[in-house]
């Protein structure tokens, strides 16, 4: 077999069943290898899609999601995707086919330093080289897997994925585990937990990737700990479990902020703060870190401990402890949620953003899998959705890129075509992405694609009332709406401009062959109250 061959076999011993790209003739030996090696070749509309198709793929299977470009334009568009994977933290492998190596370096068409362009956004960026291509890859695939989990960079020279080798398929892959943190240190932990009267845990996105996420809910509710999230760590526990609190940091966030500056101790569990720094809402509450890292805090957190280890193994040893008491009630914590529910949905005379919102989740069954992209909606939707299960809510919010959401949802329903998936996106985010709708009608998945149509991009048009600058470069679309038309790329394409429309054309796209676009006209006016409160 030739070195493309070896990738591939590779790869697919390491559980990779599928990849995500854009052809270009320096692209075509690895293409061949994988139709001949059985890895699904995926065709995106965007290197950038494949990027993020090859985050959530990661995210949802724990294997390494796999992505492809060429070198050049190829591998700058591929860059976006693979960034989110880096501060999203998710396992990738992606590679850049390249030129000749004897070409490499030259002032030749398309050629730009692909390790230079990767290295700040990747664990490792790695050349591919004839001889030890084998121990490369399984390196890099080792790198991806170990926490913190990432992506990582290798370039192929086409020479080398076309020259003949005698390399063997290695063994997979083993990840470094990390060491298990240290006996002292938990037990302060166990500690200062019994000793608060009015702890509050926040879960973060290092959650998202124990081993074991019922440890989670068993280490909380042995302790009696109410509990918020970030983004990402919705769903590690079912967000109806008595003691949730819902989301930090999105719509409304100062509601959640006085309630969390009601605690005594703020106990961070997987927080990472990527996803939002503590100093924007902790205040002078004392913090207690469990992670997996040492946290990165400003100098005016009050953090008065800290446990670094084996995320899975801390748990753990937190549930095995004496069960802590302390003064929290199930009303007050029932009233606190009843309170910050009501304020994301103020008054409206229109079909709003947030009952669109409300009608896209009863529509969708209880673990269905939503993915959704950036903008003002995801404050709205990260705040107000209820998210029942693991893995199953997708968003960037370490990277917080445009462009996530449609590639994203193919991903996921790729990865469990069991499962229901929706997807929910702004449509500034559907100008951008727009082409992947062909890739999914490709694949024939059973996917709806909800377009909330607010002509506008109406986060940065918030943050322009708020700071009194006039309206100016944000508004996309300024004649008067028409009915969508009949399809995207042969997609059908539907209008559902009140909540019970979209509620019934979501259901009804749920038992569809192929995907469907649903474009709601929404009146976005509550985010100045919600998302920039």
């Amino acid at each position: 077999m030739n070195n493309a061959d070896l990738i591939i076999a590779t790869l697919k011993a390491n559980g990779v069943s599928r990849g995500f790209g854009i052809p270009s003739g320096n692209v075509l030996p690895l293409m061949e290898a994988m139709r001949r090696g059985g890895v699904e070749f995926i065709l995106t509309a965007h290197e950038g899609s494949a990027g993020f198709a090859a985050d959530v793929t990661g995210r949802m299977t724990g294997t390494p999601g796999f992505c492809i470009a060429t070198l050049g334009p190829g591998a700058t568009n591929l860059a976006t995707g693979v960034g989110g994977a880096f501060l999203d933290r998710s396992p990738v492998i992606a590679i850049t086919c390249n030129l000749n190596t004897d070409q490499l370096g030259r002032r030749i068409q398309m050629w730009i330093d692909h390790h230079a362009l990767f290295k700040p956004i990747t664990k490792a960026t790695l050349k591919l080289e004839q001889g030890c291509v084998a121990q490369t890859l399984t390196q890099a695939i080792a790198i991806a897997l170990s926490e913190p989990k990432g992506p990582v960079h290798l370039d192929l020279p086409e020479d080398v994925a076309l020259a003949a080798t005698n390399e063997q398929v290695a063994a997979p892959a083993q990840p470094a585990k990390l060491a298990a943190a240290a006996d002292a240190a938990l037990a302060r932990a166990g500690e200062l937990i019994a000793a608060a009267e009015r702890p509050i845990a926040v879960l973060g996105a290092t959650a998202m990737r124990l081993a074991d996420p019922s440890s989670l809910r068993t280490m909380i509710e042995r302790h009696n700990l109410p509990f918020a999230t970030t983004t990402m760590a919705k769903g590690m526990i079912d967000e109806d479990h008595p003691l949730a609190l819902g989301c930090i940091e999105r719509a409304c966030r100062q509601v959640q902020r006085r309630f969390l500056h009601s605690a005594d101790l703020i106990v961070g569990l997987g927080y990472d703060t990527v996803e939002v720094e503590y100093e924007a809402w902790i205040g002078n509450r004392p913090l207690l870190q469990i992670d997996i890292e040492p946290v990165d805090v400003a100098p005016s957190v009050n953090l008065i401990h800290q446990v670094t280890g084996d995320f899975d193994s801390s748990l753990a040893r937190l549930c095995a402890m004496p069960a802590a008491t302390n003064r929290w009630s199930s009303a007050m914590l029932a009233e606190h949620r009843r309170t910050f529910q009501t304020a994301l949905r103020p008054a409206g005379k229109m079909f709003t953003a947030y009952a669109a919102i409300d009608a896209v989740r009863r529509a969708l069954p209880r673990e269905g899998l939503l993915a959704f992209d950036v903008g003002a909606h995801t404050h709205q939707i990260a705040s107000q959705w209820s998210a029942h299960a693991p893995k199953t809510f997708h968003i960037t919010n370490g990277w917080s890129s445009m462009g996530f959401g449609l590639p994203g949802a193919i991903a996921a329903k790729l990865a469990r075509p069991e499962a229901p998936v929706v997807c929910l996106l702004g449509d500034g985010c559907f100008q951008m992405t727009c082409g992947e709708v062909a890739t999914a009608k490709r694949l024939g998945i059973t996917l709806p694609i909800v377009v909330l149509d607010d002509r506008w991009l109406a986060l940065i048009k918030v943050k322009q009332i708020r700071r009194q600058l006039p309206l100016y470069g944000t508004e996309l679309q300024a004649e008067t709406y028409r009915e969508p038309p009949a399809h995207y790329f042969g997609v059908p394409a539907l209008a559902a401009n009140s909540a019970d429309a979209l509620g019934s054309s979501v259901t009804s796209a749920l038992a569809a062959n192929g995907p469907t676009v649903i474009e709601a006209v929404v009146d976005s006016d509550h985010y100045l109250d919600t998302v920039y409160d």
